[in-house]
Formats: structure tokens, sequence, C-alpha cells
């Protein structure tokens, strides 16, 4: 078993690393406090070309293998989540099913412009009464002629209010569950599709979240993201895995950051004459904290190699999903305690860490659901 990144891998990381203390963390108190959509960083730092880290280079990606997306996922998240947020759903989420599944034109008008940073894309999954449950999607799509006309409402769309493009879950047979589900693009300017209302979040500020309006929009046939009707869960489930290893690397990010602001802290903060990094107990929370940021970090990597190697990894994704988003619960929370009463105050970033990883616990499935999917995984039938 080798655990070391390659020489290309470790490039990568200083690379991005050295973009994002440049560009993103002088700017990461500024947008939690505006929680406005940062367009001129969003422009900067697209033309690095990292939107486009998944796709292959005649596409004009990089051609990375899920590792190395990890690390960007890290590095990225580390600087400010919430423009994590918006960058990571443009290079995974909200592009992935156009370049499946796209034809050339819909590549050519929405994935590349989306790669160079020029559009901005989303995918829709959750409704009022459907988040965890897919199966209990109301949105659908009705075959019309050579078209299919979209009804419904989707909540919680990060990118949302701003993109160019969604990628919609709708189902083509209400009440049939799974069976129905397919996926959809919808273009911004066509008749019937607007944003809803805004979602004012405590955390994972900067991003743009909301409501996205379906009143019998119109779509050609092309714009079924499927090669056929009802498998919309089954390719869903060729990134799913990523979706969580993604998640846990977010989590990673986050916990780093959080965890050397703490550690800067208890190096210079002087109590009873001595820096409070001395005293024992502060020395263990360091000690617990990053041990366990070291083992999320490998089961991340080790879910992502998985990916790379074709192997099934569903128990390994949730498994770093759920574990390292705890693991950052756990780390923004003790850096607050190193911090004392300045880790409540708003002029010092681990409050900021302590709102933004709460959002850890509802992307690529809820802890809930996780672990009740990894127990039947691990008891089997009855």
């Amino acid at each position: 078993m080798d655990f070391r990144l390659t020489e290309e891998q470790e490039f990568f990381q200083k690379v991005v690393a050295e973009a994002v203390d440049r560009m993103v963390v002088p700017l990461a108190q500024a947008i939690d406090e505006k929680d406005e959509f940062p367009w001129e960083l969003w422009r900067e730092f697209s033309s690095l070309g990292y939107l486009g880290l998944r796709y292959p280079e005649n596409l004009g990606g990089m051609n990375a293998d899920k590792v190395t997306c990890m690390l960007f996922y890290e590095e990225i998240t580390r600087g400010s989540v919430g423009f994590a947020q918006s960058v990571i759903m443009n290079a995974l989420m909200g592009t992935h099913f156009l370049y499946r599944f796209g034809t050339e034109e819909i590549k050519k008008r929405c994935l590349l412009p989306a790669i160079r940073g020029e559009k901005i894309a989303t995918i829709c999954f959750t409704e009022d009464q459907s988040g965890s449950d897919l199966a209990a999607t109301r949105t659908t799509a009705t075959r019309e002629g050579d078209a299919w006309v979209i009804n419904g409402t989707k909540m919680w769309i990060t990118n949302g209010p701003i993109c160019d493009f969604a990628t919609v879950l709708a189902t083509t047979e209400p009440g049939s569950g799974f069976k129905g589900l397919n996926f959809f693009l919808v273009e911004k300017g066509t008749p019937g599709f607007s944003p809803g209302q805004i979602i004012h979040k405590m955390g994972c500020r900067g991003t743009v979240t909301g409501e996205l309006i379906f009143d019998s929009v119109r779509v050609p046939q092309e714009n079924l993201l499927g090669e056929e009707l009802g498998k919309g869960m089954v390719y869903l489930g060729e990134i799913l895995n990523e979706v969580r290893a993604m998640t846990g690397a977010m989590a990673i990010g986050i916990s780093r950051a959080a965890f050397e602001e703490g550690l800067q802290y208890a190096r210079k903060r002087v109590a009873f004459g001595n820096p409070i990094g001395t005293y024992q107990l502060i020395r263990a929370k360091i000690a617990e904290m990053a041990t366990e940021i070291q083992a999320s970090r490998l089961m991340v990597h080790y879910a992502a190699w998985r990916i790379d190697q074709g192997l099934d990894c569903r128990n390994e994704a949730a498994m770093a999903k759920m574990f390292a988003t705890e693991v950052c619960l756990k780390v923004v929370d003790e850096v607050t305690r190193i911090y004392g009463a300045n880790g409540f105050a708003q002029e010092y970033a681990p409050q900021r860490y302590f709102r933004d990883a709460r959002f850890l616990l509802y992307g690529g499935g809820t802890h809930e659901i996780l672990k009740d999917f990894l127990g039947r995984q691990i008891v089997g039938k009855l």
C-alpha cells in the first residue's frame, strides 16, 4: 500500500494552496459579512482553469483523478466555505450530467462556458417535502410531442438564484417513486423558469441559495439528460460516492482552517504567565484534533482512490463523509473553546467556522440516513 501523493499531486496541491492563500483567504471574512456573491473573485479564480478539473483536456479541463479532486476541494474550502460551495457546484454536480449525456450543442452552449467560469451551473434535487427522500419528488416532467413540460418548485439550490442553467430532477411518472426520476437541462431565459425566494443562511455565506420555480417550462427532447427513461437514480448513483467523498474533503478544509487558527492562538495567548498551549488540557485538545483530521483525510483519500480504481466504495464514501463531518464539528467547537470568549466574537474567525460546519451535515446525505444505510449494509438481510 502506498499512501504517498504523486509528485504531480503534491505540486498541484501546492499551487492551489498558494492561489487560495493569495486570492480567497484575504476576502473570506468580507464574503461572510457581506453575504453577497463575490463576482470579481469568481472571474479571477475561474480564469485559473480549476472549474474543469474533472473533465477531459479537449474540453478545457484537467482530466484529474479523484484524489487530486479531493485535494482541490479541501484547499478551496479552507479558504472560504461559501465561495467553495459555488465553485464545487460548477466543477462537479452542476455540470456532470451535461458532460455525461449532453449533446455536442449542449456542451458547446453550456458545459464549455461553465468550465471557463462564463456561466454558472447548479443541480436541483431538494423540494419542500423531499430532501433525503428523493422518491417523493413532486416536480413533474410531462411529454408533449417532441418536448417536455416541467412543473414544480425546488428548494435549497446552491447557485440557484444566479444560475445560467440547471440540471433538474423531475418525475415522468408521478407516484412511481424512483422509477420515474429523470434529469433535465433548463436554461436561464426559458419561459416559466424563474428564481424564487433567497434563503438567508447562518453559515456558508457568500454563496447564493434559494428557490427555483418551474411553471410550465418547455424544453426540447435533447434536454433529457439520460439514455433511458426512469434511470435518474441509477445515473445519480454514478457520482454519489464522489459527492460524499467531496463533502468529507470540504470538512477537512474547514477543520484545517479552524485547527490552524486554534494552534496559533494557543501559542500566543498568555494566561497565568504562560502561553495556553503549554497547558496539558489545551495540548490534549490539539493532539486529538490533529489525529482526527489526519484520520479523516485518510478515509476520504481511500474512498477517492477506490473510485479511481473502479471498486465499489459505497460504504467507504458514506463512512468518510460521516466521519470527516463529525470530526469537523468537534474541531470547530474545540477551537472556539481554546479561544474562550473571543471564540464568540465576530471579529475572530472561529465563529465563522463553527457556523459553516453545520452545512456539511446535510450535503451528501444526512448522518441519520447514512447510518441507516451503513447499518443495513453491515447487518445484511435478516
